[in-house]
């Protein structure tokens, strides 16, 4: 038995050098592959770098190895699918968060576009013409942004509408003062109006009349409203409708009133083709100027009773009268004055 061990010892050392050196070659080998599956790779998240030693050559793999997440909108470069080698670069965008505001609801999105108006696009939010974007469309993302959009529509609408009659007043010179008569029953009319009126997420928030067209025209109601007043006299009463003050004369049908004597074509006779009178009970003539007092006026004047304008003469002109008396003394005793005259009916 010590035979065969000492045998077997003799037999180990005669070999071992072989044993060693292939068991060093094994262990370089090993090492050299080692080092050959090693890799430098830079990181770039958004803008920061760091570098990193890999063993592996995917992306994905070297992501989750270095701990690194990514969310469901982040972007990477190459994909994840890609293989690297050493010096590569890796490139990681992360989205950010933005708060939008559409359609009566609020939520967060997570994007990576560069402006408002992408990150709309993205979402797949369709816009009309008239909506309003709050921040503008170019306007630059940035994380906590809050995007609201307001929905616009316009809509035209047409409405009959009452159109209300107007009154009017008439002075009526035929009837009592303060007494009045509905002479015309008004009637409405009717308008269609056309609107355009803009909704703002289904508010209305204004409204603009754009047209409007006329189906039926009003009818105004006419009141009479009497203008005759009441002059009280001794022997009853009478209604005028104007009072004049006015400067009054005195004459008679003789030649040095008229320059006409009794024969003469036309003695006696005044303007009107009527023959001069004064009747204390009745109407009496008096000239005046037409321009002021129409011929064939009825006038009341105080202190002279009831007369009719019938004459005119050369120096009644303006805001004068001349009253008719039978004799001379009369006229005398008239003399100049100022009267009060009414235009009576």
């Amino acid at each position: 038995m010590f035979e065969k061990f000492n045998s077997d010892i003799k037999t180990y050392f005669s070999n071992g050098p072989k044993v060693f050196f292939v068991s060093m070659l094994i262990l370089m080998a090993i090492v050299i592959g080692v080092f050959g599956m090693e890799k430098s790779v830079n990181i770039v998240i958004d803008g920061k770098e760091k570098s990193i030693i890999t063993y592996t050559s995917k992306v994905e793999n070297i992501l989750k190895k270095n701990n690194i997440a990514l969310g469901p909108k982040d972007i990477v470069e190459p994909d994840l699918n890609s293989r690297i080698k050493s010096g590569d670069i890796i490139k990681i965008e992360r989205a950010i968060n933005i708060q939008l505001q559409v359609d009566g609801k609020t939520r967060t999105v997570a994007t990576t576009a560069d402006n408002v108006g992408e990150m709309l696009s993205e979402e797949g939010i369709v816009l009309s013409k008239e909506d309003k974007v709050l921040p503008v469309r170019e306007e630059e993302t940035k994380n906590g942004l809050e995007v609201v959009i307001t929905r616009v529509n316009t809509k035209v609408e047409k409405k009959v509408e009452t159109i209300q009659f107007a009154t009017e007043v008439k002075k009526d010179s035929d009837m009592k003062e303060g007494s009045k008569k509905v002479v015309q029953e008004g009637a409405a009319g009717q308008k269609e109006t056309e609107y355009k009126i803009v909704y703002e997420d289904g508010k209305e928030v204004s409204r603009q009349v754009v047209g409007e067209k006329v189906i039926k025209k009003p009818k105004s109601k006419v009141i009479a409203m009497g203008t005759l007043k009441t002059l009280n006299l001794s022997r009853g009463s009478a209604t005028y409708s104007k009072k004049l003050r006015m400067r009054a004369t005195a004459y008679t049908s003789s030649y040095k009133d008229t320059g006409k004597r009794p024969g003469d074509r036309g003695f006696g006779i005044t303007a009107s083709g009527t023959k001069t009178k004064r009747n204390p009970s009745g109407y009496s003539t008096v000239a005046v100027d037409p321009r002021v007092i129409p011929l064939g006026t009825k006038l009341y004047i105080k202190g002279y009773g009831y007369a009719i304008a019938e004459d005119t003469g050369g120096a009644i002109k303006g805001n004068k009268i001349d009253l008719y008396f039978n004799t001379d003394s009369q006229v005398y005793n008239f003399g100049v004055r100022y009267v009060d005259v009414y235009v009576i009916k």
